[in-house]
């Protein structure tokens, strides 16, 4: 029979947002009920989440640092005209060790993995099997709202963990390798060297549609490790993702589509770096928010995370610009130059960039000089950018 679940503070969705969340509240607040809704049987799915050593602060670095499964003390860059190593920390964090991690911290009873949530409101959800949570309080984490109100480009990828028969000889991870043939936009190989005779390959494109062919990428990546002389025995894991670049939209719409006065984090609050499409460093700084706060109310909770939003929303317009000029003024085929360009660039500047905290010289220096794209175009692009871009 149906029954009722009551608790202080509900957060519906175990994806990285809600995980991190729920570990960061209950490790300041030990004595606030807390439950955890997940619609999977594991905290975190089947992701790796990958950042470089600047996209979390030092204050916030205890909470990640449990979760990090490997590490690197720099990183490489190629493209046809530039090659590049820098010396910028890197990690990656496995969703089996978030999971470990979040079931240490809270009690057995509050990880509720394999319910999935038909319906919420500010205090209450609803279960697929007809339970119901009441709570003073619920957060929703549980993935995006409607994409459908934001103008978009995408990124999309196959991922493959791969043991080979010999060592790959790697030192440090390939972020980008954009030496292959350019196709369905902007192409690049991702590998992350994981052991000597383990690897992680991801076949990545900025695409102006979200189809995803993942036997052709798979293809692809098996291709892309035989041009590189490596013999695969065995592939042992696999992802797929496809994540949006924003350009615009409409933020109050977007968030008002995840649910009248319901607190929502992560990709619900539209709190993604709108040209990676990356979530983990507004993870990291909205569970560090959240559990900072003394008052767990419905209200209080949603003007907070929607405050939150809101801000970084306003202040990341000069990157929905940049996508702006990525997608709508550089040829699909050219659309690596952008990125050439923008790695000949200082390594600060560029942290920064990924960290979503771009100075205003820093984006003075991205703008300065000639640009990578058809100068007509991009002004056509920018001169219709405004219109997409309300606050």
């Amino acid at each position: 029979m149906a029954s009722t679940i009551s608790c202080d503070l509900a957060i519906l969705g175990g994806g990285l947002a809600g995980g991190l969340a729920a570990m960061a509240i209950r490790a300041r607040h030990p004595t606030l009920d807390l439950c955890l809704v997940e619609s999977s049987n594991r905290i975190g799915g089947n992701h790796l989440w990958s950042f470089f050593g600047s996209d979390v602060s030092a204050d916030d670095r205890p909470l990640v640092a449990p979760l990090v499964a490997h590490a690197w003390p720099g990183y490489q860059v190629a493209f046809p005209a530039h090659r590049r190593s820098i010396a910028q920390p890197y990690y990656s964090i496995e969703s089996i060790r978030l999971d470990a991690e979040v079931r240490r911290i809270l009690p057995a009873h509050a990880v509720m993995t394999g319910r999935r949530v038909l319906a919420a409101s500010p205090t209450a959800a609803v279960l697929s099997d007809g339970d119901r949570i009441e709570a003073r309080a619920v957060i929703d984490a549980r993935g995006t709202g409607d994409l459908s109100l934001l103008e978009l480009g995408w990124q999309k990828f196959v991922g493959r963990e791969i043991k080979l028969d010999a060592p790959h000889e790697l030192d440090t991870p390939i972020v980008m390798d954009a030496t292959v043939a350019q196709i369905d936009g902007y192409r690049f190989m991702y590998a992350l060297p994981f052991k000597p005779k383990r690897v992680f390959l991801e076949d990545t494109y900025y695409s102006d549609t979200p189809d995803l062919d993942a036997a052709t990428l798979r293809e692809r990546i098996d291709a892309y490790a035989t041009a590189r002389g490596w013999v695969t025995r065995r592939v042992d894991r696999e992802e797929a993702g496809v994540l949006p670049v924003a350009m615009g939209g409409d933020f109050e719409e977007y968030w008002r589509s995840g649910g009248n006065r319901v607190a929502k984090i992560g990709m619900r609050a539209g709190l993604f770096h709108p040209t990676t499409g990356y979530s983990l460093p507004d993870a990291v700084r909205t569970a560090a928010m959240l559990a900072n706060r003394r008052d767990f109310s419905a209200d209080g909770l949603h003007d907070a995370t929607h405050a939150l939003a809101r801000r970084s929303w306003r202040r990341r317009g000069f990157y929905r610009m940049l996508d702006t000029m990525l997608f709508k003024a550089a040829e699909p085929a050219d659309r690596y130059r952008v990125l050439e360009r923008f790695y000949r660039l200082q390594p600060g500047l560029i942290g920064r960039f990924y960290a979503g905290t771009s100075t205003v010289s820093d984006k003075a220096r991205i703008l300065t000089g000639r640009p990578p794209v058809p100068i007509m175009r991009a002004v056509r692009a920018l001169t219709g950018f405004g219109a997409g871009a309300r606050a």
